[in-house]
């Protein structure tokens, strides 16, 4: 098989080299969706399988996904837009709970 995981994250290894998907503007929201669920406490930490909250920095990137849709209001697609709201709001409400 030529293609198979390789050790970096999201990546496949190809001819020997570690291969990384497509930059988009839709996988940058969804890092930064992954990092915030990450620091909520919802994602283990794949080293230990130990889930960990951090709500400082799950409120830092709650807001740097807010500050994208303000800065590029006008700029996207439908699509990338519905999905960096939808996300948005998700966090916003998990946040919500667990900060009670």
């Amino acid at each position: 098989m030529d293609e198979e995981k390789c050790r970096c994250a999201g990546g496949v290894l190809k001819d020997g080299k570690c291969v990384m998907p497509e930059v988009t503007f839709t996988a940058f929201i969804m890092s930064l969706n992954t990092s915030a669920l990450f620091h909520l406490g919802e994602i283990p930490d794949p080293a230990t399988g130990q889930t960990a909250q951090d709500l400082v920095l799950a409120k830092h990137t709650i807001d740097t996904l807010d500050l994208l849709l303000a800065k590029t209001k006008g700029n996207l697609t439908d699509e990338e837009k519905n999905i960096l709201e939808k996300f948005i709001y998700d966090l916003k409400m998990r946040y919500v709970q667990v900060a009670k």
